[in-house]
């Protein structure tokens, strides 16, 4: 699911950008603008997997013009597809069979490869993805 939130950027005293998402009351930076919109992507999406995971409420993004800015503040607002992030960072794994002839896995044992290894790599280069 796509939807907007709305962060606040403070430009860092030392380098960067301070962000904060007020709807998750969370905080991370940036070494410049284009970092910063990154981290507040990747800080959104971790914490609504997380509170998805806990069986919490995603909290539902605020209308832009109610937050509110402190001096040298800017607000700028951030994409976000919940679902993306979740296939892109799901690390659980699934168990699958399969079937090879038993001369291949003869010779793959005394190669000492790692099946589960072996099927991953095939299947990203098969599907292009890297």
């Amino acid at each position: 699911m796509k939807t907007i939130y709305p962060i606040i950027l403070t430009p860092g005293t030392d380098y960067g950008y301070v962000v904060f998402v007020p709807d998750m009351e969370i905080n991370t930076e940036g070494k410049d603008l284009e970092d910063a919109l990154f981290m507040a992507k990747d800080a959104i999406c971790f914490m609504a997997n997380d509170m998805e995971d806990e069986g919490k409420p995603v909290p539902a993004p605020s209308r832009p013009e109610a937050v509110s800015l402190g001096a040298g503040e800017t607000l700028a607002l951030v994409e976000v597809d919940f679902d993306d992030y979740r296939r892109k960072h799901d690390t659980r794994t699934v168990k699958k069979n399969c079937t090879i002839p038993s001369w291949l896995n003869e010779a793959a044992i005394q190669a000492g490869l790692n099946f589960s290894k072996v099927l991953q790599d095939g299947l990203k280069t098969k599907l292009g993805i890297l």
